[in-house]
């Protein structure tokens, strides 16, 4: 068995994240092939209580303790550093330790592992945050909110388990704005989710596509960029193409955008006329880029977000959507359980091939052509023109 072990580490090792995807879906696959009834049981119905641990750890800035010390720590000794009841602490820690979120040196003695080093992150915590504070509990309601409905497809996203749950008629991007720890974690998350993985600037030809360009004409226009990240990362990889870049999203965000040469920041909200637009005094963006927008909102709002980007365009604009595309047939459980999440946060999904190309031709446009840059998630940029 060791051998094995070392073996499928090495394979991990030296692959590409491909590769080692690959390996994680089949180790999976043949641990749940091999379960028990017992076992079964056991790892479903507990999925909660991990989360849930793994909450309390960062809450205790347990993690970040432990990753902080070279040497194991005791029982006694983080109590102490924490504030947590002793007793307590040695509970909390062998759970952790069970689950490989710590690890267990010796008696009531722990150090740090790989996913304490993970969860030690403050981007990774807020991810805690994001799926324990805002999608747990509509997590919680989903099955009754089913059966009271007699089991819809969710697509209104004023109507959603969200909703219910937080006694709410606003949908959940709207609610956030009034509640800033929530929308901090989300904010947050956004910005270290798939941190270190690849980006859609790994495959989108852009130097290929940046014809027509001139120092006053917008040259990326980031829609619902949110801090302005990926404005940055544009920038950066592309210094020498001329022409604005301008992060766009609620007043709220762009006020604490990140400050970067070259990156304006406009207040806008893409349910209305874009600014960004070709008339007589100026010439539409180059690229109207939209990251994790769509996945947000059902198919109607989508239009809605399509007519105010087409009523801008000049003739060589695109549209350069980042999201997922959901195989037909075959969907990796990555993508299945964010499509879950979607539809019971806010009515919306991830998109099969198939749907996508019905929602852009639904709205007058085509896809060109589609970049994949992340092998599980399908992360792909959907190169839009007009039809």
């Amino acid at each position: 068995m060791e051998a094995l072990t070392e073996e499928v580490r090495r394979l991990a090792g030296t692959g590409d994240e491909k590769t080692r995807k690959n390996i994680l879906d089949s180790l999976s696959a043949l641990s749940a092939s091999i379960e028990s009834p017992d076992d079964t049981v056991q790892r479903f119905t507990f999925y909660n209580m991990q989360l849930a641990a793994i909450r309390i750890g960062i809450d205790l800035n347990l993690f970040e303790l432990l990753s902080k010390y070279e040497h194991p720590l005791t029982v006694n000794q983080l109590s102490e550093k924490t504030g947590a009841n002793p007793v307590f602490m040695g509970r909390l820690l062998r759970y952790l330790a069970s689950n490989y979120s710590v690890e267990e040196v010796d008696k009531d003695t722990f150090t740090a592992s790989n996913i304490s080093k993970t969860f030690a992150q403050p981007g990774f915590q807020a991810g805690v945050g994001h799926l324990f504070n805002n999608a747990g509990p509509c997590i919680q309601e989903w099955p009754a909110f089913m059966k009271e409905n007699n089991y819809p497809d969710i697509t209104d996203n004023t109507k959603t388990p969200f909703n219910k749950v937080m006694n709410t008629d606003l949908p959940a991007f709207i609610w956030m704005q009034y509640h800033p720890q929530n929308l901090a974690f989300f904010n947050e998350h956004m910005i270290a989710n798939r941190a270190g993985m690849p980006i859609f600037l790994d495959v989108f030809p852009v130097l290929e596509k940046a014809t027509g360009l001139n120092p006053e004409r917008a040259l990326f226009v980031d829609i619902g960029g949110g801090f302005g990240h990926q404005c940055i990362a544009f920038k950066q990889r592309y210094p020498q193409l001329e022409g604005r870049v301008i992060v766009q999203d609620l007043a709220l965000t762009t006020a604490n955008a990140v400050e970067y040469p070259g990156v304006e920041a406009m207040a806008y909200d893409f349910f209305t006329p874009q600014p960004v637009k070709a008339d007589w005094l100026k010439i539409g963006a180059k690229f109207y880029y939209l990251r994790n927008i769509f996945h947000d909102w059902p198919d109607d709002k989508c239009r809605e977000i399509l007519k105010n980007i087409v009523d801008a365009m000049a003739p060589d604009s695109y549209i350069l959507i980042d999201d997922m595309v959901l195989p037909n047939a075959g969907v990796h459980w990555q993508q299945a359980q964010l499509d879950m999440l979607m539809m019971v946060a806010l009515g919306a999904r991830e998109r099969t091939q198939e749907q996508w190309g019905q929602l852009i031709e639904g709205a007058g446009l085509k896809i060109g052509a589609v970049h994949t840059y992340t092998a599980s998630l399908k992360d792909s940029i959907l190169e839009v023109v007009a039809a």
